[in-house]
């Protein structure tokens, strides 16, 4: 087994940690979980550090337990935010948790008949026949209101960060996850929750009770660091919001380019936490990264392990010929095979011009098209040097006849052209 505690510690991972958590390890195996909002049904990318500690746990010899909190994902915790949570109804959580577990499964072993395989839970299970009164009865009766009190996300709500205060509910939101750990402690031996730094008040309070209840000493609680940018700036959040794991809301191309696009102190910091690569190749990494920062060898190398890791080789090989694409050095071929939203992805921003379907089934010449029925050249003149002189391509093919004829055979997905003067200047011509 390789020392779990030890890897995290190198890679920046280990945020707080309960005394008597490294004395567990040496033990032998442990069963740890970690708890995830299923208010939606992908996760993203601020879901990943503490996805990859499961993923650590698990290739070290222990065994991760995923929770997906369709209870208390019903409530909303109080940590952090700044309004409760919509109401979930049943058959959307299910929904919710079967498309985290796929992507969970990109991460973690669910399917071998390995003794530490992991184990996907939702505390929706054992908390929806459970009524009020055996709650207050058998859980709420051991810890005081001034331990509750005392939780520094508590506070922060009612100290007026929150219009509307701190509701009951939400008040109740450590209790039920501190009932989680005690469920797990006593059904599937687990000894350790691990989460982000801002649940540390709500995972102490499970440590709490399951000593309160069962006189047991022997769980314990670990966080990772909520993960920020050099800059000070909030990690995962793009324009546009934040960024999936799901291809349908964030494609392989918009998520490659997210990690192309960190700085280089955000990629030394990144490569360690979100990749599975070992310290002496990341190590390696750095250096070679120190004496030519130009070539971005740790963006490069960190985008492409996370999109691997998350949609596969095949998306990421698609994201990079659509990012090829943009930058001069694909075929017509690869143009013709991508999908439009990736298309329309990577031309973001590009000049558009419309034209006529109808026109173009009946044939446009090429000068007509650039310079009357759009403005891609000023003048039929200027559009004539450029294509004789080589310097004019339509779908990434090169187009030195000025008399050639346009038509809808060369439509891109059934609906555009792409037209490039010189190396950088695109335009996005569409047929409506």
């Amino acid at each position: 087994m390789t020392d779990f505690l030890e890897e995290i510690k190198w890679r920046g991972m280990l945020a707080q940690i309960m005394p008597g958590t490294e004395d567990l390890f040496k033990r032998g195996q442990v069963t740890a979980y970690l708890g995830i909002d299923p208010t939606a049904d992908s996760l993203h990318i601020g879901h990943l550090c503490g996805i990859m500690m499961l993923r650590h746990l698990q290739r070290c010899g222990h065994k991760p337990v995923a929770l997906i909190g369709g209870a208390t994902g019903m409530i909303g915790d109080p940590s952090g935010k700044s309004a409760e949570r919509n109401l979930l109804d049943e058959a959307t959580l299910r929904h919710n948790q079967e498309a985290i577990k796929q992507q969970l499964a990109r991460f973690l072993d669910f399917e071998s008949d390995a003794p530490n395989r992991a184990e996907l839970v939702n505390n929706y299970d054992w908390m929806k026949d459970f009524s009020f009164l055996a709650f207050a009865r058998d859980v709420g009766k051991h810890i005081t209101v001034n331990y509750m009190m005392a939780k520094e996300s508590v506070q922060k709500r009612l100290n007026g960060e929150a219009r509307d205060g701190l509701s009951f509910t939400e008040f109740t939101y450590q209790l039920l996850q501190g009932y989680d750990f005690l469920h797990l402690y006593q059904d599937k031996g687990c000894q350790l929750q691990m989460g982000g730094n801002d649940q540390w008040g709500n995972m102490t309070t499970g440590t709490e009770l399951i000593r309160r209840t069962l006189g047991k000493e022997d769980a314990f609680a670990l966080t990772c660091p909520l993960i920020t940018k050099a800059d000070g700036g909030k990690f995962g959040k793009t324009e546009s919001g934040n960024v999936w794991l799901s291809a349908q809301y964030t494609s392989p191309y918009k998520f490659h380019q997210f990690w192309l696009n960190v700085s280089d102190a955000d990629a030394a910091k990144y490569i360690k936490i979100f990749t599975s690569l070992p310290k002496d190749e990341i190590d390696s990494l750095i250096s070679q990264h120190g004496t030519a920062p130009e070539q971005r060898l740790l963006q490069k190398r960190l985008a492409d392990e996370v999109t691997i890791m998350v949609h596969g080789q095949a998306a990421l090989d698609s994201a990079i010929a659509a990012a090829n694409i943009l930058f001069g050095k694909a075929t017509s071929e690869q143009l013709k095979n991508l999908d439009e939203a990736t298309f329309l992805q990577v031309f973001e921003g590009v000049p558009q011009f419309e034209v006529s379907k109808t026109e173009l089934e009946a044939g446009i010449g090429i000068l007509d098209l650039l310079a009357e029925k759009t403005q891609v050249f000023a003048s039929k003149g200027e559009g004539r040097k450029m294509i004789q002189s080589n310097g004019f391509s339509l779908n990434k093919d090169k187009l030195t006849d000025p008399a050639a004829i346009i038509n809808t055979d060369l439509l891109l997905n059934g609906k555009y052209l792409l037209a490039q003067k010189g190396k950088k200047n695109y335009f996005l011509i569409v047929a409506r």
